[in-house]
């Protein structure tokens, strides 16, 4: 299980997409089969169901090192959550 760091930029960030900071947490503690995916510059990637079923997904980085700092969370989209399922 990572350390989480929320602030009041991320944590309002997320919730501007109807994301909670306990959904992006288990989301990050729970990757599907693949993921994360590095996306470069020390950002992560990475998608699937919360612990109610939600497809969203989540990037992040490690700030300070070990702590993850999540900078964006989202729903995924209808052609996404396809695109996701067929991948698994």
């Amino acid at each position: 299980m990572h350390e989480f760091r929320w602030n009041e930029w991320n944590a309002n960030h997320i919730w501007e997409h109807g994301i909670e900071p306990a959904q992006a947490q288990h989301l990050v503690n729970h990757p599907a089969r693949g993921l994360p995916r590095y996306m470069g510059d020390g950002r992560f990637l990475v998608q699937g169901p919360d612990a109610d079923g939600l497809y969203m997904q989540a990037i992040y980085i490690f700030s300070p090192p070990e702590v993850v700092y999540v900078i964006h969370a989202r729903p995924l989209t209808e052609l996404e959550k396809r695109r996701f399922r067929r991948r698994r």
